[in-house]
Order: C-alpha cells, then structure tokens, then sequence
C-alpha cells in the first residue's frame, strides 16, 4: 500500500509536458538586456548626490552652531554662590563688570585668608597668584597685537578662571588649617 502512495507522484510528474513553448519569442530581449544593463538618467543619480551634500553641509552647520552657542558663555560658581561671568571679548579682552565686582570681592576675601596662612603656605599661595597674574600679563599684550585670536582669548579665559579657582581654594585651606587640633 506504501509503494503505490509512493509511486502515484512520480508517474504523475512523468506524464508532464517536457518543454513549455512561451507565448512569443523572448530571446531578444533578453539578449539586448544582458548587452546594455540599464542606467538610471544622469540628473537622478547627479540631484541625489547634491541633497546628500547639502544635507550633510546643513547638518555639521547645525552641530557647529550648536557646540558654538553653548560653548560661548561659560559660568563660573564662585564662593558663596557668586557667579562670576567670564571675559568679555567685546573690546579685546576687556573683562565684563560682573566678573570685576567678583575678582574685588574675592580679592579681599583672599587677603584676609592669607593673613590666616603660615608664612610658607602664604608664600607659596602668593607665588602661584604671581605666575597666573603674569601669564594674564603676558596673554593681554599678546591679545592687543592679535585681538581675533580665538587661542588666546581662551587662554586668557581658562587664566582668569584659575586665579579666580585659587583665591576661592584659599579660604577652604584656611578653614581646614584652622580646625586643626594637632598644629
């Protein structure tokens, strides 16, 4: 009973026409495609690169203006919750009257703190100040020759930012100075 089950689709598949005559002659045309493979018209394939150009000049322009933006203005915490505005470039290196009230404030706040330093640490304190005053110093004059400078105008910025960090770091180092029980 299993071999004629078996057997019916085999002589059924025997009975088949061997050859299918196609409705109408194909050969032509497929001889024509294989000799020329199809090309899309020339303006497709030239207008395509040109949006993915102007798409890819459209977006680093947005990513530029972007990191440009927020990179423009940083704030700088100062002691006691005083926010200290950083330089302003607007003539040359001129410094902004937010951030020169901070420096008077933290100015005199840094002498008191020094008076409360022992004598090496005072020194040390004062000669760090008198390096970055001189690189401030140094980068100014620098700056009145080249005022567009983009380098220089952060580098004077990240000097600014560094007397300011060390005149804040001062009054912590008075502190813990002062609460030592074993000096």
């Amino acid at each position: 009973m299993n071999d004629r089950r078996e057997q019916e689709p085999i002589t059924g598949a025997g009975e088949l026409a061997r050859e299918i005559a196609p409705e109408r002659d194909l050969w032509p045309a497929i001889a024509e495609a294989i000799q020329k493979p199809a090309r899309r018209p020339w303006h497709m394939s030239y207008l395509a690169q040109a949006a993915t150009v102007l798409l890819l000049i459209g977006a680093s322009s947005a990513v530029t203006y972007v990191m440009v933006r927020d990179a423009a203005a940083p704030v700088v915490a100062g002691a006691g919750g005083l926010i200290v505005e950083p330089v302003s470039y607007a003539d040359h290196h001129a410094l902004g009257p937010k951030y020169k009230q901070a420096h008077v404030e933290l100015e005199a706040q840094l002498q008191d703190e020094l008076r409360r330093l022992p004598p090496a640490t005072r020194a040390d304190v004062e000669r760090n100040l008198t390096i970055i005053r001189g690189a401030i110093a140094e980068i100014s004059v620098a700056l009145d020759a080249e005022p567009d400078n983009a380098l220089l105008q952060q580098l004077l910025l990240k000097s600014y930012q560094e007397e300011l960090s060390l005149m804040q770091h001062v009054g912590g180092l008075t502190q813990r100075v002062t609460a030592r029980k074993d000096i």
